[in-house]
């Protein structure tokens, strides 16, 4: 009964687990050097998606994942979703976004892209280093994400950062029903990790 009360007046009062939650992911637009070239981190917003959907069909073969409608959900104000561009030369060529479980204290990269003449630079490394920064900053257990069978390029990445292999889902996209691989990151073991983020 005690806990209830305690529980009722700091989230009626305090709010200080929002709170933390809210400051920690209301990062600043940034610059960051990577590889010797200079790029601009920023939180993605709704009037980014037209350049976010352009990402997509130069990743995937002029196909769209995800479609506007989608994505304007996913950008809505709101503390579940964390969502990542970077920019060379006011060129959008990469974002990466996930959502945040409190409940199971997971991370979930539900999507990543970089523009193909702008891979092998260290940026898919590096955005997918801030989310798992943001996600022990929230103490969360771990960070989640489902890639194709067929994308070992990609697993590589993953394997490089410590994930591991967690299963299929059989049939997982839609279009050409292609499996996916699942593959789970423990944070308590992330200190055994590379951590030069691909720089």
């Amino acid at each position: 009964m005690l806990k209830n009360l305690i529980n009722w007046y700091h989230n009626t009062f305090l709010n200080t687990k929002g709170s933390l939650k809210k400051e920690c992911l209301n990062i600043k637009n940034h610059n960051v050097e990577l590889n010797d070239h200079k790029y601009y981190v920023a939180k993605a917003r709704v009037t980014d998606i037209p350049e976010i959907i352009n990402v997509e069909k130069a990743v995937y073969n002029g196909e769209t994942p995800w479609n506007a409608e989608a994505f304007t959900t996913e950008l809505q104000p709101r503390d579940d979703r964390f969502y990542l561009l970077i920019r060379y030369r006011d060129q959008l060529v990469g974002f990466i976004g996930s959502s945040l479980i409190d409940k199971t204290k997971d991370c979930h990269i539900s999507n990543v892209a970089v523009l193909p003449h702008f891979q092998d630079r260290g940026i898919g490394y590096f955005l997918i280093t801030k989310i798992i920064e943001k996600a022990r900053q929230l103490s969360y257990k771990s960070v989640s994400l489902e890639v194709r069978i067929s994308n070992i390029r990609a697993q590589r990445v993953y394997s490089d950062l410590g994930f591991k292999k967690n299963g299929i889902k059989k049939n997982y996209y839609d279009g050409d029903h292609e499996d996916a691989l699942d593959m789970i990151l423990d944070l308590d073991l992330y200190e055994t990790i590379p951590n030069n983020f691909g720089i």
